[in-house]
C-alpha cells in the first residue's frame, strides 16, 4: 500500500462505539466497499487537537453516534497508515448525519464484529483488544 506522496505514514484515529449494557458494537459500511463492514475512523486534522477528539468526530460524521471516548485501545502500526483505537460509550445516535446517505450501520455483538471486520486485519486487531473481547 501506498503513502499517497505522504513521507510518513498517515495517522488514522478509530472509535469502537460500544452499547455497554447490550455488550455490542456499532459498525458501518465502508463508502469504499460498501459490503465490507468498518469502525468509524478517519485522519487525524490538526483542528482535531487530540486523538480521541478525532475518533468522537469521525464517529459522529460516519455513524452519527453520540458519546464518551472512555479508554485508549492501541496504536497499530501499518505501512501507509498508523491506527489509534478509543472505546466511545455510545450515549446517543442521530437519525440523520452526515454520511447517512452512503452507509449503513448496524449493532453486532463481538464474535460478529471480528466477523465482518476480519477483511482489514487491523480493524479486527483492534477490536480484538478491546474491553468486549472475551477474557481468556
Amino acid at each position: 500500500m501506498s503513502n499517497k506522496g505522504r513521507s510518513t505514514p498517515r495517522i488514522v484515529c478509530c472509535a469502537i462505539p460500544i452499547a455497554r449494557a447490550a455488550g455490542k458494537v456499532l459498525l458501518v459500511t465502508s463508502r469504499k466497499r460498501p459490503s465490507n463492514w468498518v469502525l468509524p475512523k478517519g485522519g487525524w486534522e490538526s483542528s482535531d487537537g487530540v486523538l480521541e477528539a478525532a475518533a468522537s468526530r469521525e464517529a459522529l460524521e460516519e455513524a452519527g453516534v453520540r458519546g464518551t471516548i472512555t479508554r485508549f485501545v492501541t496504536t497499530i502500526p501499518s505501512a501507509s497508515s498508523t491506527y489509534h483505537f478509543y472505546e466511545l460509550d455510545v450515549a446517543d445516535l442521530d437519525q440523520e448525519w452526515l454520511e447517512s446517505k452512503e452507509r449503513r450501520r448496524e449493532w453486532v455483538d463481538y464474535p460478529e464484529a471480528i466477523r465482518r471486520l476480519q477483511w482489514k486485519a487491523e480493524l479486527a486487531q483492534g477490536l480484538a483488544l478491546s474491553s468486549l473481547a472475551p477474557r481468556r
